[in-house]
């Protein structure tokens, strides 16, 4: 292979060499975010007729077929660049959340948002405090930054330690992020525990929500409504959802952020790049704000699959984490890494999980009904084999 013989070649090892001295030192040491396997990769290597892609947290529904209808629709204007503003997105978005569309910025996903705000706000040696365990971006890109990261983990039940988050915001902090309900967890902050998390914020600090699994708890009454929480304070604050869960939009990158202030947008705009949301997504964001019964049936799927799925794993004697969200976080009881290799071998995708301390945990994300079967068919079998 030609790519076999560039290794072997001296000018190859130089280069090598010489990118990593010129990088910057943030980007040397940073972590990789763990994107998880295609379910094509896995049909080639083990030739498995069916792939249960339980790794990425998509919606087992897809999208509503006003999504698909829009998309064929705008099919003849590829050629034709999006509108940078977003404009018709923000005007629909700004009617569903009720929050004015000067306050409303677009991502290309939610994280490209959260890559804004690291953008932005943060300069070397500020201090960023996240949950552990956490959706990876929201420490790799402060640590891209240069920042440093304070990470508060759960409680031995797998939910927020309040107090915890009380003690590391007690200090100085640049920015605050955290997701309700978790990545990867799955647990929620209820009413309570996000006011004393909010009140014990800094006052000279960016307060970050993410809320991308906010369609499966919004109707939960213990819930926060933390767009009226964080408007009654004077702290700056974004909050963060997304179409690529509930919503059946993950292939075309759509989220957004709800905000404090005009400033805030202001600033990341100036940051982000120019037609960060192409046309088409656009056209199947509007279209999927239109056909809230859609969303609704997909919610109401998963949550009883996710109650279905938690009681046959508890079955197999695993430790299962309570959940709000489209997936379940579990303890396999081994290095679940070797637990994903063996499950690939039976056409099944999950995502082991690598932060410290959590190397025997695995999220795994609520699909349809036979997905979910061939998953803890493929447990079973591996735990009566002893495969791993």
């Amino acid at each position: 292979m030609a790519s076999d013989v560039a290794v072997s070649d001296p000018l190859f090892a130089l280069q090598q060499q010489t990118l990593i001295s010129l990088a910057r030192s943030t980007a040397r040491t940073l972590g990789l975010y763990n994107a998880g396997l295609s379910a094509e990769a896995v049909r080639q290597k083990y030739g498995v007729t069916h792939i249960a892609k339980l790794a990425s947290n998509e919606n087992p529904s897809g999208a509503s077929p006003q999504v698909v209808s829009a998309l064929q629709a705008d099919a003849a204007l590829s050629a034709v660049y999006s509108d940078a503003a977003s404009t018709q997105l923000r005007d629909v978005l700004a009617d569903h959340t009720g929050v004015s569309a000067e306050n409303i910025v677009m991502g290309n996903g939610s994280e490209d948002i959260l890559h804004m705000l690291a953008l932005a706000f943060l300069n070397p040696g500020d201090r960023v405090v996240t949950l552990l365990p956490s959706f990876g971006l929201h420490e790799i890109f402060p640590r891209m930054m240069g920042a440093d990261v304070t990470l508060v983990g759960v409680d031995q039940q797998q939910q927020f330690d309040v107090a915890a988050w009380e003690q590391a915001l007690s200090t100085p902090a640049k920015m605050v992020i955290f997701s309700n309900p978790s990545n990867p967890v799955g647990c929620m902050l209820d009413k309570d525990g996000f006011a004393r998390i909010i009140a014990a914020a800094p006052q000279e600090c960016v307060l970050v929500i993410d809320e991308a699994y906010f369609e499966y708890c919004q109707d939960d009454p213990n819930y926060p409504d933390s767009l009226t929480v964080l408007a009654a304070q004077p702290r700056p604050w974004i909050v963060l959802r997304t179409f690529s869960k509930a919503w059946g939009l993950a292939g075309l990158r759509v989220g957004y952020g709800l905000a404090s202030h005009p400033e805030l947008i202001n600033l990341l705009n100036r940051v982000r790049t120019p037609f960060n949301i192409n046309r088409a997504a656009q056209a199947a964001a509007v279209a999927a704000l239109g056909d809230q019964a859609h969303v609704k049936a997909s919610v109401a799927l998963v949550n009883t699959q996710r109650e279905s799925m938690a009681a046959a794993l508890r079955r197999l004697r695993f430790y299962v984490a309570p959940s709000h969200a489209n997936f379940l976080f579990f303890n396999c009881g081994r290095p679940s890494n070797e637990m994903a290799q063996q499950l690939l071998r039976y056409g099944v995708i999950i995502k082991p999980w690598r932060e410290p301390g959590y190397e025997q945990w695995i999220r795994v994300s609520i699909g349809n009904e036979q997905d979910n079967q061939q998953f803890i068919d493929a447990l079973q079998a591996i735990l009566t084999q002893g495969a791993v």
